[in-house]
């Protein structure tokens, strides 16, 4: 008998087990693949957002600030990469200023620290590769970028040394209740469980379903990216937004704590929850994008390309 079952080792099931390995519990994680951090949380932009955009009184603004304060001291405490380089969203046409104010507005009900709207020179000043067209950016110096495999596994890591069993390989198949108690299936283990805590991602649905019955519709949402040389790595030294759009916060331009430069998401809803091929439709859209940011972008030293997914709930507010 467990007392709790996390489902899925992403960097949220890896953060749960850390956190509640502090307790005395008999803890067991459960992940399909064969590690840690090997979906949506491998292939991000492994940005720390500061939390300007999210909906004024949403859980994603609480917890978009709330962990943009934690993270350097964690980064810290656990050893993993990160660097606090600030993020700019940026205007570049005079009918965006009323969105851009507004996003100004909304961060400051979120609480986040320092926002200003900066003018066409202010920001040259900070990266001088910014397109000619720019006329005006909201500056947001609590941004933050991670590396987030590198915080995935020092999360594991740290609750493995504190108890928790990591079970890897093992998809649950099944879910059900009795009394108090939870029975989970794998292909290979049956454990009972007093707490279950879905943790899977763009599978979290199905685990929605095996427990109640009902459906939670989740669409996984590809993102592409191309991942540019050393050489390049500080063409920007902030990361480059455009105005967010209904599908994301656009195709950014960042540094890497590693020292290369990145560059996407694409944002393109799709029925498959395993299909993270690149496409040159995609990429060529990401790096078309990016140039009216960044115009100037390199291309030349691209070294490699992916794309991840995100879990986008079907129905309701876009929130966490």
């Amino acid at each position: 008998m467990r007392d709790v079952v996390i489902i899925g080792a992403g960097v949220s099931g890896c953060a749960i087990a850390r956190e509640l390995s502090r307790f005395a519990l008999d803890i067991l994680v459960l992940e399909k693949e064969e590690d840690v951090c090997c979906g949506t949380s491998k292939a991000n932009s492994g940005i720390v957002h500061a939390g300007f955009d999210a909906l004024a009184g949403s859980l994603m603004a609480k917890l978009n600030v709330a962990g943009s304060n934690k993270m350097e001291a964690l980064s810290q405490e656990l050893d993993f990469p990160y660097r606090r380089n600030g993020s700019l969203v940026l205007m570049t046409r005079p009918d965006q200023r009323d969105a851009l104010e507004a996003l100004l507005e909304n961060g400051r009900k979120n609480g986040v620290d320092g926002l200003e709207i900066l003018d066409r020179d202010a920001l040259l000043a900070m990266e001088p590769h910014l397109s000619d067209e720019v006329l005006a950016g909201l500056y947001a110096p609590t941004g933050a970028i991670v590396c987030p495999f590198g915080l995935t596994i020092a999360l594991a890591e740290n609750a493995a040394a504190n108890g928790v069993e990591f079970q890897f390989d093992s998809p649950v198949t099944g879910l059900s209740r009795t009394g108090d108690f939870w029975t989970v299936e794998t292909p290979t283990m049956t454990v009972q469980t007093r707490t279950v805590i879905n943790a899977a991602g763009v599978h979290a649905g199905d685990m929605h379903g095996f427990a109640t019955g009902e459906t939670m519709k989740i669409i996984p949402r590809r993102g592409e990216y191309f991942l540019m040389d050393h050489t390049v790595g500080n063409y920007v030294n902030s990361t480059v937004f455009q105005l967010p759009g209904p599908m994301s916060k656009g195709v950014l331009v960042t540094p890497t704590v590693h020292g290369n430069l990145l560059v996407g998401p694409t944002a393109a809803d799709q029925p498959q929850r395993d299909r993270t091929a690149t496409t040159a439709e995609g990429l060529a859209y990401a790096q078309d994008m990016a140039r009216k940011s960044v115009p100037g972008l390199p291309l030349r030293d691209v070294i490699t390309s992916f794309a991840g997914l995100r879990a986008h709930l079907a129905e309701g507010e876009d929130d966490f």
